[in-house]
Parts: C-alpha cells; structure tokens; sequence
C-alpha cells in the first residue's frame, strides 16, 4: 500500500518499534490493510531478523517480495518441513490407501449400529470417521488421540455422537502410532502429520519478531507453536467478526492469546461508506471492537444488482439452487472451489433414492431418502439439509449433475457462485446474498430470537466481499434486529433480543386494518404487531398492502 500510514496503521508501527510491547494483538475490519500495516512496520525495522507466518503457499510467496529481506516468509508447514517433514518424504510420495485397505488394517470387520433406527456404519466409513479423529487431533495442540476430536455425524443426536467418538478412539491412537512411523507406515502420511510431530516437539525459532496473519481463524496446533515463541515479539492479526471455521476446529486465537497491547484497523478500504454501514450492522450484533469506515472514492452502494459478479451463499445446497437457477436463465456460472462438493452431495442422494447406502459424510447415518426428508423436517438444526431435500424432490439428482457438469472457469463465466465460507479473501464489484441465509426463529413462548455467532459472523464476511454494490437480499432482515434495544452481550452462542416478532411469510400477505385492529391474518403479521408499530420509525398506513 502506497499511501501515507493511517493513523490507526501507524499507531501499529509505533507499537511494533516498541521494546515494551512484546505481544500485539491487531483487530482489523474487511478490507482495511492488515497485511499491508504488517509490511509498513517491518520496513522499519530492516536490521531485525523476522518471521512472517502466512496461510497459504500463494500468500506467502507475494508477501516475499514485499517484506524486507530479513524477514522470512513461510507458511507453517514449510516451517515444520525442515526439521521434520523432510525425514518422511519417501512416505508423503507414497500412494493414497484404498478404504477398504484402511478399514482391514485398523481392524473394522463388520457393520456397527450406534444410532438407534439410523442405518448402521459399514467398515469403511468407520475407517473413514477414525481418520476424521485423527486429522481433528492433528490440528488440536492436544498429546494423543481422544474423544474430544471425535467427528460429528449428521442425524446422530448428542450421544450417540459421544458413542461413538468412544468407540473409535483406540482405533484412531491406532492409527497414530502408524502415522509417525518413518518406514513401514501402512497409512497415508499427510503434511499436518508433520506439523504435528514439529508441534510436539515445542520448537524455539530464531527470530526477533513473528508476525502472524490471519489470526482469528487459527488451528491449535499453530497457536500453540505460536505461543511457544515467547522469546521474540509476537504480533498477530486478523477480523475476530470473521472467525467462520471454527466448525473444522480453528479458534479466534486473537480473543484468547494475553495480549500487551491490543490496537485496531477500521479504514476499509475495500468499498465506501454505503456497504461499509451495512457491514458495521452486523458487528453491532456482534458487539465487535471496531466499526468499519468506507472509503468514499469507493463509490459504494447497497441495491439490487440485476447481473451480479457474485451470488453468495450460506450453503451448498443453497449454491446449487443458485447454479441451477443461472443456467436456466441462460448464464453461465462458475462455482468457486469447483463442482466436486455438489457432485457427491447429489451421487449420494441418488444412492439413497435407490435404497442403496451411501458413504457420503453428510448423509451417512440414514437407511434411504425417506430418513433424510424426515430429518429435515423434524431438526430445525438441519436447515442446509432442508434446501437439498427440496433440490432434489423438484429437480433429481440426474439434473443437479448434468448442470455441475456445464460449470464454466471463473475467467469464462458470466456469474460466480459460491458459499459465503469459500468467498472468504475473496471480493468482487456487485454481489448479491441469496436467500439462504435464514432469519433467527422467534420462540413462540418467550418471544424472543436467539442469534448465533457464527451465523452473524457468515453473514458479516458475505456483506463485506462487494466493493461496488452490495445487493443484501438475502440478509434484509437485519434491519429489525438492529433497530431493537440489545438487552444482553453476544455469548460464544448467541445474542438474546427483546420481544422480536415473528416476520409472517410471503404467502401470508394480506391487507391491515388500522393501527388499532389486528390484521386479518392466522397471527400477527411484521408490520402489524403492536411491539413493531411502537418501535417502528414511520407509521403504517391503515389498508397498506404488505406481507
């Protein structure tokens, strides 16, 4: 970045200079220069010996040719591969191992049944779920394989989930022993394997500084080789609103790590004031430490986009119906990472429909479609599996696959298609949210809406990937949360709001009486509950059409 230091960027670079402020903690906004702060403060320093941790290969090898050269840019990985990695290359070139090898090695020999009336387990999938235990362990900072790295099975209630992570423990350790094997190893040797073993092994690294990117979505192997580091400055940054993946078990290590100086960027840079409102909405809900300024060359605004760059999504599911929807109105779509994800899902449901297992990860645990449609509509929990239900009851599965078949590349495509989780480091000029994302339930008894973190935070990344138009279709209903009185904090968990209505559906619109009746409707409808009339900026007018 060229321009002169903001003066949030250069309160950063005064505390990096600083002999007194050996752990920084750095909460930056979408779009408003983390890495290029980092950079800007290293080129100060040009006489320390520093460590620049990146997330990927890609961003590491750009950001070699922007930080000085004391300072090394790599990826963990490359950081472990040295030391560790290097003495099992022979293994890591090795061949993937057919399941069924996996499964007779670890000694699955029959089906088991964990869940009640639910389909039971075939060997190979319980091969493939102590695997999943054990690539949670990997990325956990813990000492050997346990139950608390267990994988979730979708349809499976609590404990049966607990069973069967029990079960599979003394196979996952297994496992384990095998995979630090130099020689004679049976399984796949992956690269967290070794970035475990480094990890392990509470390595010191020579340096006088590490910067670390990237920050709120961190593994706890990584923040655990980041805490060894004592010995150096330690700087991390990130966006704790964009913490998304703790589900794969990443944690906010910003949020956790004792920190002696805790500073923030909220210049974006990325769009202007426009969507950078819309954005600061959600971190309202959030009750984040920062509020976003838009960049007013930007030029932003928040309306429909007729030809979006970018449709969003909060699901595959949803991404499909979107895909499907683009071809069928003569666009070609891309998806972003591709349509493999989709490709199995609608195999998967094929399989099902045909009365046939399937070893699909999300849909594993039922006997035959039947199972999977009335778990969809008993499990508010299961709203992803509820779009797909329907994708698949409407159109088939030979559909949804002959049009993952016509995806186009990006670089071809008339529209990009992706979850809001892949669009994360992405950006685009107009994006619109598709309709997936859902609205909060209202508990019928209490009145009140529960909303959850992550679904906040999904919905703060997707809103903040537009730098020209922001079409929030799908997310509009954020304007009655953030105009209510927020009676309690964020939890890990969720918000609690006040007495938010229960919006009535688009089939229910009808016409209101005034003020003093009610509407004709089964219930009270948005518009005319009387909670929403008192708090609302502008009256409804008696007989307004509305729904």
């Amino acid at each position: 970045m060229s321009h002169k230091p903001t003066e949030e960027q250069q309160q950063v670079i005064d505390a990096f200079r600083s002999a007194d402020r050996p752990t920084i903690v750095v909460q930056a906004g979408a779009g408003c220069g983390k890495s290029s702060t980092l950079k800007m403060a290293a080129n100060t320093q040009p006489n320390r010996k520093g460590l620049y941790v990146a997330y990927n290969k890609a961003l590491a090898v750009e950001a070699r040719g922007d930080f000085p050269a004391t300072v090394d840019c790599r990826t963990a990985h490359s950081l472990a591969f040295g030391p560790v990695g290097r003495h099992y290359r022979d293994r890591l070139d090795g061949p993937r191992v057919p399941a069924k090898q996996v499964a007779e090695f670890l000694g699955f020999n029959s089906p088991v049944q964990i869940a009640g009336e639910l389909a039971p387990l075939t060997p190979t999938t319980l091969a493939r779920l102590t695997l999943e235990l054990v690539g949670r362990f990997l990325n956990s900072a813990d000492q050997e394989p346990g139950a608390q790295h267990g994988p979730r099975v979708d349809g499976y209630s609590p404990a049966d989930n607990r069973a069967l992570a029990d079960y599979l423990v003394p196979y996952a350790r297994k496992a384990w022993d095998d995979l630090q094997l130099v020689q004679g190893g049976r399984l796949k040797f992956t690269h967290d394997v070794y970035l475990k073993l480094y990890q392990l092994s509470r390595p010191r690294i020579p340096v006088d500084y590490v910067l670390l990117d990237e920050a709120q979505d961190l593994s706890p192997v990584m923040a655990s080789l980041f805490h060894f580091q004592d010995h150096a400055q330690r700087i991390m940054v990130g966006d704790s609103a964009q913490a998304i993946y703790g589900f794969r078990g990443a944690i906010d290590a910003m949020a956790k790590f004792v920190a002696d100086c805790r500073l923030t960027l909220s210049q974006s840079f990325r769009f202007g004031p426009e969507i950078a409102a819309e954005a600061n909405k959600w971190l309202d809900l959030l009750d984040a430490p920062l509020r976003l300024k838009g960049f007013p060359p930007a030029g932003s605004t928040v309306g429909p986009a007729v030809l979006p760059d970018a449709i969003l999504c909060r699901s595959n599911a949803g991404a499909i119906a979107q895909v499907m929807h683009a071809s069928a109105s003569g666009r070609r779509p891309a998806l972003v990472g591709g349509g493999d994800d989709i490709r199995r899902l609608a195999e998967a449901a094929q399989e099902l429909l045909d009365g046939r297992p399937t070893s699909h990860p999300e849909l594993v645990a039922f006997k035959d479609w039947d199972q999977v449609r009335e778990h969809a509509a008993l499990d508010d929990a299961a709203g992803n599996l509820q779009v797909l239900v329907k994708l698949i009851d409407e159109h088939g599965p030979e559909q949804i696959l002959r049009v993952v078949g016509s995806l186009v590349d990006e670089q071809c495509a008339d529209v990009v298609v992706s979850t809001a989780h892949k669009a994360k480091g992405r950006e685009w000029n107009d994006v619109r949210i598709a309709g997936d994302f859902r609205e909060p339930r209202i508990d019928p008894v209490t009145r009140q809406a529960k909303l959850v973190k992550d679904e906040l935070m999904l919905a703060y990344v997707a809103v903040t990937r537009a730098r020209k138009v922001l079409d929030r279709q799908g997310l509009e209903w954020v304007d009655w949360y953030v105009r209510q009185p927020v009676t309690a904090k964020v939890h890990p968990e969720y918000a609690i709001l006040p007495d938010a209505p229960d919006p009535v559906d688009v089939a229910d619109e009808h016409t209101s009486g005034t003020a003093a009746q009610s509407c004709t409707g089964a219930r009270p409808c948005f518009l005319c509950d009387p909670a929403v009339r008192a708090t609302w900026p502008a009256p409804v007018a008696a007989g307004a059409r509305h729904g």
